[in-house]
């Protein structure tokens, strides 16, 4: 009789994903609040756990969120273990993290709902908005309904990602290409509030620039050697477990880790805004919301467009 039972479950969730899947011409906040009500406290569940292990593992999950939805759309294609995929792609190779996090948040959902419901694209979106929370920031409702690739391409990759090493107009353009204004610029590399970046990313900067404090260049020389030493890490802030507005408040002091984000505070269009956010707490919350919300709807695969991967890291 059980077994019975869970048959006509799997039957009905499967018949509401379908109905679901043929009339989703957008993204809602409210996607899965029929056909899997636990998907997303599941990933908050297993999100809170991962980050309370590990900490830097909030920002490793923001980042893969942000480095799917610049490549192709919000797709889920940074997931995928195949050759010449996005994983190998410059601004991912040796860096992009958490993908275990992904396959344990996918196998606990998957036993949740009882069928292939809930997309790895969906998890990356739902885990950067948990992982902001969990280290301090303000929610924002996720808008959900997107499917997942089934390509992935390391030169995509290398075309779209931003670099570190990327000046403002440069970046602008790399941020218009996917839907994004000169605002989203500023309030997403905000992101950098939390986490970690390898030495070779800012050894240029704190050893040749001369947009930067002296003092905080010779700390960061002491770990990150001007020969060698080039996956040393040092934080992007010096809250770099708190979802706070620090980062802000370093650019006004010429503190930036990277080039790329000195540079929002340098003199030019973007300067006004980083002033602001490094002295209003709430401004920077809301915004980051909204422009999270704004890059997750580039280019989603929706209604029946690519696939519901039964592993995040390989084509169904």
């Amino acid at each position: 009789m059980a077994d019975r039972n869970g048959f006509f479950y799997f039957l009905l969730v499967s018949v509401l994903v379908s109905v679901a899947i043929i009339s989703s011409d957008a993204l809602s906040t409210s996607f899965y609040q029929t056909v899997c009500p636990k998907a997303l406290p599941t990933i908050k569940k297993v999100v809170t756990d991962a980050v309370n292990r590990e900490r830097r593992m909030g920002a490793s999950l923001l980042r893969l969120h942000f480095h799917d939805c610049f490549v192709n759309g919000c797709d889920g294609s940074i997931l995928l273990d195949i050759t010449n995929g996005e994983k190998t792609a410059n601004g991912n190779i040796n860096s992009a993290r958490g993908f275990e996090v992904v396959d344990r948040i996918k196998s606990e959902v998957n036993k949740v709902c009882g069928a292939q419901v809930v997309s790895c694209a969906d998890i990356l979106a739902v885990a950067a908005r948990d992982s902001v929370v969990q280290l301090g920031g303000k929610t924002w409702k996720v808008e959900l309904g997107r499917r997942d690739s089934t390509t992935a391409s390391e030169d995509d990759a290398n075309n779209s990602l931003p670099s570190p090493f990327m000046d403002l107009n440069a970046l602008i353009n790399n941020f218009k290409k996917a839907g994004l204004d000169e605002k989203d610029l500023v309030v997403l590399s905000g992101g950098h509030t939390i986490g970690l970046a390898q030495c070779s990313r800012f050894k240029n900067r704190i050893y040749n620039e001369s947009n930067i404090d002296p003092l905080f260049a010779r700390n960061r020389k002491l770990t990150c050697p001007a020969s060698g030493g080039d996956n040393k890490l040092a934080p992007l802030d010096p809250t770099a477990a708190k979802f706070d507005t620090r980062y802000f408040e370093n650019l006004v002091r010429r503190r930036g880790l990277l080039h790329s984000d000195q540079v929002l505070f340098n003199g030019a269009s973007t300067d006004a805004l980083v002033k602001r956010y490094s002295s209003n707490a709430a401004a920077f919350a809301a915004d980051f919301g909204k422009s999270m919300i704004k890059m997750g709807r580039n280019k989603p695969l929706e209604g029946n467009s690519g696939q519901i991967r039964v592993n995040c890291r390989r084509i169904n």
